[in-house]
């Protein structure tokens, strides 16, 4: 029989026993919110073959999986089902324009993450990516509720058109550096940003500040870089001398591979 898990959702804990699968969802043990777009049964865990498993049973929400340095993370899409071997896992997933989190512990470590990760002090993370200036902005603008809520577990991802007047920028500008940061990632192999026959999928934003933030691709350190943007982009509007605007980014992003209009 394998050991009880313990689930985090906005600052309650949950005890998972081996005995009956524990379910996520809209109404389910752990209810998670009254948002109607959320399966009333999204997510399971059970045990079998002495493991724990996390299955998704919906059939149109995925959700992004990582441990807790946010080195290992995995796209769990419909019908697809992941051993837990970690002794801390984050769970991301969105239903229309929330997203939501929370953290699986097991007191079983198969591959000695907690070591690791003391090891590194959680100071230092490694990036999968390089980010352009522009390319950075625009992320953290779409994850700052995310990145900024006190307590883990609800935050909402803005339109595109608020998080370009959040950054200054024009819905043009804003468009095209998402276009090219989703285009990069889905080239090293990051799922869930482009759809079939080379067509943006329409979820790309919730799945770009879920890769993100499980990953550590950004943080609350980011955030301070909104502020300055913001500031930039309304002295350059005014005339006013500015040492990074909107309008620099997209130089910087052009010299890095983005293509301006």
């Amino acid at each position: 029989m394998v050991k009880p898990l313990r689930v985090e959702f906005c600052g309650e804990w949950y005890s998972v026993d081996s005995g009956a699968p524990f379910s996520i969802g809209r109404e389910s043990d752990l209810t998670i919110d009254d948002n109607p777009y959320l399966h009333r049964t999204f997510l399971r865990l059970y045990e079998d073959f002495g493991l724990w498993w996390i299955a998704n049973v919906g059939n149109l929400l995925s959700a992004t999986v990582s441990d807790s340095t946010g080195t290992v993370q995995a796209w769990l899409a419909p019908g697809a089902k992941l051993p837990i071997v970690f002794q801390t896992m984050h769970v991301m997933f969105s239903a229309g324009s929330s997203t939501y989190d929370f953290t699986i512990h097991a007191e079983d470590d198969f591959y000695n993450t907690s070591l690791s990760a003391s090891h590194e002090g959680g100071t230092t993370t490694i990036l999968p990516v390089t980010l352009t200036t522009s390319q950075r902005l625009l992320i953290v603008a779409l994850s700052e509720s995310i990145l900024t809520q006190a307590v883990p577990g609800r935050g909402a991802i803005p339109s595109s058109a608020e998080a370009a007047a959040r950054l200054g920028w024009s819905m043009t500008t804003f468009n095209r550096k998402l276009d090219n940061v989703c285009s990069k990632l889905d080239k090293l192999g990051v799922a869930g940003l482009r759809g079939g026959a080379g067509h943006l999928a329409t979820n790309r934003r919730a799945r770009l500040v879920e890769y993100a933030v499980a990953t550590r691709l950004v943080s609350l350190d980011d955030v301070m870089l909104l502020d300055r943007a913001a500031e930039e982009s309304r002295l350059s509007a005014s005339g006013a001398p500015a040492g990074n605007t909107a309008d620099s980014t997209d130089a910087v992003g052009a010299v890095d591979g983005e293509q301006s209009p």
